[in-house]
């Protein structure tokens, strides 16, 4: 709606399809008021106009496929090898963890890592209770989640893992890998996270038996065995946690087998002998030549774990 003069001279407001509406200014002011309602409507017209000149482009709109923030995992967002290749078993699954990147550039070191051939990021989630280190939550992810089309593969290191559920899902997590230890009904904890539409993954503490998740592994998508104390990362790799990745390979040989904590090229032959076909690598590959960290990480799982693929 706009002020206007109509053609006998007086004040209008007129809509966009022409119609007007009488504006009485009845007084001795009214001399004194048209102009200055005028001079207002033109004032408000060209800070419209230039408001509109200065504003920035707007974004192009994103593909929800590939952006889509609700936790399902999309066909641009699946857990698998990033080359395409094709595996008769488990497929090696290099998983940089974001543990170790610049944390000021966060979206910029997720781009460089998955640019250089990484499958998934590893995003670990603390909550200074049940680990005293403190990361990030649900807010930090889904804002990366708009700069990344990564499948985030997700480490909750938390107490009350069941209370993560909405907000990870809201977020755009794709796999939510809890904490035996700190769920109180496990099979409930995995219901309700695909219910959400995640992946599920169960991780356990170096002093935990592996005999715990027996129960579980036909109902979920990835064991992560720890091969440090969580909470912190920079830690050396105990290779003792190798007899437990070796059980799990030989009890259930298409399970997807994570390892976390110390692995670097100097390490990863030990793993991948023992089984692992996932492999989380934080300062190990947020480095200069991410491509040829990475590259080292795949070709030990693919030459004594999974055999080479084929294109």
């Amino acid at each position: 709606v706009d002020l206007a003069v109509a053609a006998d001279g007086s004040m209008v407001l007129q809509s966009a399809d022409g119609q007007q509406v009488p504006v009485s200014l009845a007084g001795p002011s009214q001399n004194l008021w048209a102009p200055v309602l005028l001079m207002g409507s033109a004032l408000v017209a060209v800070g419209l106009a230039v408001k509109h000149f200065f504003a920035p482009a707007s974004a192009p709109a994103r593909s929800v496929a590939m952006f889509s923030a609700t936790g399902t995992a999309t066909p641009t967002r699946t857990w698998g090898p990033a080359s395409g290749k094709k595996y008769k078993g488990v497929a090696p699954i290099i998983c940089p963890s974001l543990l170790a990147a610049d944390l000021a550039n966060l979206a910029a070191d997720s781009k460089r890592v998955m640019d250089a051939g990484a499958d998934v990021l590893h995003v670990d989630v603390m909550d200074g209770h049940f680990v005293p280190n403190l990361s990030w939550g649900a807010p930090v992810i889904k804002c990366l989640r708009q700069h990344s089309d990564a499948f985030f593969d997700t480490h909750l290191m938390v107490s009350n893992p069941e209370d993560f559920i909405a907000p990870m899902a809201d977020a755009g997590v794709d796999q939510f890998t809890f904490h035996i230890e700190a769920a109180k009904d496990v099979n409930q904890l995995i219901k309700d996270i695909k219910a959400a539409g995640m992946k599920v993954g169960i991780s356990i503490k170096p002093k935990t038996p592996v005999e715990w998740v027996f129960p579980y592994m036909e109902d979920i998508d990835l064991i992560l065995i720890m091969t440090v104390e969580p909470g912190f990362g920079g830690q050396s790799f105990m290779e003792d946690m190798m007899p437990k990745v070796q059980t799990l390979r030989e009890k259930f040989p298409d399970a997807e087998i994570q390892v976390d904590g110390g692995l670097s090229p100097a390490t990863i032959d030990a793993a991948a002998k023992a089984g692992a076909n996932a492999i989380v690598a934080g300062s190990a590959t947020f480095v200069e030549d991410a491509k040829g960290a990475i590259d080292a990480l795949r070709a030990s799982v693919e030459e004594y774990c999974t055999g080479p693929g084929e294109e």
